[in-house]
């Protein structure tokens, strides 16, 4: 999957995630929600992207391990990001890390459905 379409479809499943989530446990606007997520993913998501290019050639259990160490250390990324951005006494940690990770749970499910052969 080339990488616009894979950043535009990790937008597409977290992002509503992200705000229904922060808006119900955080009391977290909307709007701010909307933002912490967005700035969340553009932060990590060319990261990991890098990252896990590098393990393309690999073999499948170094790719694999690679892909879940990585997406391990996104969900804690994106878990502090987005506690920090919309303020620490809106978030606890717990319901920061785990909405980071369903919705990275989300968004890799989803493309590994749309890249299944």
């Amino acid at each position: 999957m080339p990488y616009p379409l894979a950043f535009a479809l990790t937008l597409l499943v977290e992002l509503p995630l992200y705000t229904v989530a922060l808006t119900a446990l955080g009391r977290v606007p909307a709007r701010l929600a909307l933002a912490a997520g967005t700035a969340a993913n553009c932060a990590t998501h060319p990261l990991l992207w890098w990252f896990l290019n590098r393990f393309a050639a690999a073999a499948p259990a170094a790719y694999w391990t690679a892909f879940a160490l990585a997406e391990a250390v996104v969900c804690l990324v994106e878990a502090v990001l987005v506690r920090a951005l919309v303020g620490p006494t809106r978030l606890a940690p717990v319901p920061a890390l785990t909405t980071a990770l369903t919705a990275n749970a989300a968004s890799v499910l989803a493309g590994l459905l749309l890249t299944a052969r």
